[in-house]
């Protein structure tokens, strides 16, 4: 075989390996009740690194959760 046929292989295998761990994750999730994270990975298939979030702005989002809810539970008398 070719180089570019079995790069077009590997294409369409990877393709495939990400279907099927989306739909594994679907599974475990729904037996464990737990949400699953899916790994991704970069072109050359190494994973992608996580992104960190600072303190600062944890608490923004946090303070702007509290914000909507407290409105929604005055809004509807909860």
């Amino acid at each position: 075989m070719d180089r570019s046929t079995l790069e077009a292989a590997l294409i369409g295998y990877e393709f495939q390996l990400k279907g099927i761990e989306e739909k594994i994750a679907v599974i475990r999730a729904q037996l464990g009740g737990k949400a699953v994270h899916i790994a991704t990975t970069t072109a050359n298939g190494a994973p992608k690194p996580r992104r960190t979030m600072s303190a600062a702005a944890r608490k923004r989002i946090a303070a702007a959760q509290r914000k909507r809810w407290a409105e929604f539970h005055a809004k509807n008398g909860t």
